[in-house]
C-alpha cells in the first residue's frame, strides 16, 4: 500500500498518503484521543513519504469537537492541497468501538457532502470486509441496516493468492539478486504449503535466506524445517488470524472442519463461511476448507497448545539410538495418558466436538517434535482425521532415512454405527496414497452408553479389507 501510494503521488497528478491506525486501538471509545492520534499518524507519514511541503497536511490540525477532528482536519487539508487526496487508511480494523464508528461516520459524511470539499479516493484497508466491523465497534453483526456507518464502501478488494507460476517468478527474482537457486521440489513444496497466500510465501522464503541463514541451493528439506520454524515461532501474521478461533462466527466454521463433518444448510452459517474466508483462514471456492496447510497445522496446534503444556513425557524417551521413533512405545504412553486425563482435558475444550482428537494430536505433537514431521489431514466430509508422523533418522549404512508411520482418527457417536468397518476402508485408501503396509486406527468412543474410560480403552490387531495389518485403539 505504501508502494502504491508512492507510485500515485509520482505521477504528479495526486498526493497519496498510506498510514496507519494502529497507534489508536488502546483508547477504545475514547474518541477525541483517536482521532488525534489517527491525525498525527497521518502527518507523519506525510512527511515520511517525502511529500513536498505544499502538499502537506495542515500543522497544527484545525482544532474541532471531539467526533469532528477527522473531517473537518481533511476538509482544510483539501482546501489547501491542490491536487486530489489519495488516502490509505491501513490497520483500520485496529480502530475499537465507538472510535470506529466515529471515523467511518466521518468518512461517510465527507463522502456524501460536498465531494470537491473532500478527500477524493479512501481506501480502508484490514483484515476483513468492512461491513464485519460492527462486531469491532461493539455492534450486532447481524443487523447491518442500511443506516449505519459500516455500507460506506464503493468496493470491497481482497489481495489475491499467488499462482504457482507467481511464487516461482518471486522466489527466481531472488535467484537473479543473489545467484542463490530454489531447487523444484523446493518450489513445489513452498507453494503446497502456503497454496499461494502472500505473506507465507514471502515469510518461508525469509526464513530459509535471513534466518536460516542458507548459503547453498534451497531445497525441499529447507522449506520443511522453515516452515515449522513459522508455525513454532508464531509470527505476528499468524497470530493475528488463531487470534479469532475463538470468536462464535469463526468456531462455528472451523469446528466441523476439523471433526469431518458436513456443513450445515442455513444462511447462519453460509455468513460465517464468508467472514472466516474474508479473514483468510478459510479458501474462497467450494467445499470449505482450511486455506493451507500451513494455516491447517497452526490451528490444530493452537488449540491443542494448552493440552501440550500439561504432558510430562520428554521426546527423547521414545527414540532409538539411530533417531527413530518407538512408535509402539508412544501409541501404549499416549493411552496411559488419556485413562489418566483424557475424559478431564476432552470437558475443558472450547472445541468440544473435536477434543479427543486435540489432546490425541497434542501428545503426538510434544513427542514427535524433537526433530520429527505431522502431516495431518482433515477437512469438510471426510468424516476422521489422517496423520502421517515422519521421522528423519540414519540408517545403518550412514546413510539419511525418514521413518513414517500413520494412523486415523474416528469418533463413535450416539445414534450412529460402529465405524470401525469405514475406518478400515478410508484407512486402507490413506495408506494406498502414502505407500505404506501398515497403520493405526483409532475410534473415541463418545456415545452416552460408553463404558468407563478405563475399561473401553484397550489395543487389538486387525486385518484391513485389503489384508493390511491394523492395530487398534478402543477408546
Amino acid at each position: 500500500m505504501a508502494d502504491l501510494a508512492h507510485q500515485l503521488t509520482a505521477t504528479g497528478d495526486y498526493v497519496a498518503v498510506r498510514f496507519s491506525c494502529e497507534i489508536a486501538e488502546p483508547f477504545g471509545d475514547d474518541v477525541g484521543s483517536a482521532e488525534r492520534l489517527v491525525l498525527g499518524s497521518v502527518a507523519r507519514a506525510a512527511e515520511d513519504a517525502g511529500v513536498e511541503l505544499e502538499f502537506r497536511p495542515p500543522s497544527p490540525w484545525p482544532e474541532a469537537e471531539p467526533g469532528s477532528r477527522i473531517l473537518t482536519g481533511l476538509r482544510a487539508w483539501v482546501q489547501q492541497c491542490s491536487k486530489p487526496l489519495v488516502l490509505f487508511f491501513d490497520e483500520i480494523d485496529a480502530l475499537q468501538g465507538a472510535s470506529l464508528v466515529s471515523v467511518l461516520r466521518q468518512l461517510r459524511d465527507g463522502y456524501t457532502g460536498n465531494r470537491r470539499a473532500f478527500v477524493y479516493s479512501v481506501v480502508l484497508c484490514g483484515l476483513r470486509d468492512v461491513r464485519d466491523y460492527k462486531t469491532a465497534a461493539g455492534g450486532d453483526p447481524t443487523r447491518l441496516g442500511t443506516s449505519s456507518p459500516f455500507n460506506i464502501k464503493v468496493e470491497s478488494l481482497r489481495l489475491g493468492d499467488f499462482t504457482r507460476a507467481d511464487v516461482t517468478e518471486l522466489y527466481t527474482q531472488h535467484t537473479r539478486e543473489s545467484g542463490q537457486e530454489f531447487s523444484a521440489p523446493a518450489l513445489d513444496l513452498a507453494f503446497y504449503y502456503t497454496q499461494g497466500q502472500p505473506w507465507l510465501v514471502n515469510a518461508l522464503a525469509a526464513e530459509v535466506v535471513d534466518r536460516m541463514g542458507v548459503q547453498t541451493t534451497i531445497t525441499d528439506d529447507h522449506i520443511d524445517q522453515a516452515k515449522e520454524r513459522l508455525i513454532v515461532a508464531r509470527a505476528t501474521h499468524l497470530d493475528s488470524l488463531v487470534a479469532k478461533l475463538l470468536e462464535p462466527r469463526v468456531h462455528r466454521v472451523i469446528e466441523p472442519l476439523i471433526a469431518g463433518a458436513s456443513p450445515e444448510a442455513d444462511p447462519e452459517f453460509d455468513d460465517a463461511v464468508s467472514y472466516v474466508a474474508d479473514l483468510g483462514l478459510v479458501a474462497r471456492d467450494k467445499p470449505v476448507r482450511i486455506a493451507n496447510p500451513i494455516y491447517k497445522e497452526v490451528i490444530l496446534r493452537v488449540l491443542g497448545a494448552g493440552i501440550e503444556h500439561s504432558i510430562t513425557s520428554e521426546p527423547h524417551q521414545f527414540r532409538f539410538e539411530d533417531g527413530r521413533l518407538d512408535f509402539a512405545r508412544l501409541l501404549t504412553e499416549f493411552a496411559a495418558f488419556w485413562k489418566l486425563n483424557g475424559e478431564v482435558m476432552s470437558a475443558e475444550q472450547r472445541y468440544h466436538e473435536v477434543a479427543p482428537q486435540l489432546v490425541l494430536m497434542a501428545f503426538m505433537h510434544r513427542i514427535v517434535n524433537g526433530g520429527g514431521y505431522i502431516d495431518r489431514e482433515y477437512g469438510v466430509g471426510r468424516g476422521r482425521i489422517d496423520l502421517l508422523i515422519r521421522q528423519p533418522y540414519t540408517d545403518a549404512d550412514g546413510r539419511r532415512a525418514e521413518q513414517r508411520e500413520a494412523l486415523e482418527l474416528k469418533v463413535w457417536r450416539d445414534k450412529r454405527a460402529d465405524p470401525l468397518a469405514e475406518g478400515l476402508v478410508q484407512l486402507d485408501g490413506y495408506l494406498d496414497r502414502v505407500g505404506l503396509d501398515t497403520g493405526v486406527l483409532v475410534i473415541f468412543d463418545r456415545r452416552s452408553t460408553a463404558e468407563p474410560i478405563t475399561e473401553r480403552t484397550r489395543f487389538s490387531e486387525v486385518s484391513s479389507p485389503d489384508g493390511r495389518a491394523v492395530t487398534l485403539l478402543r477408546t
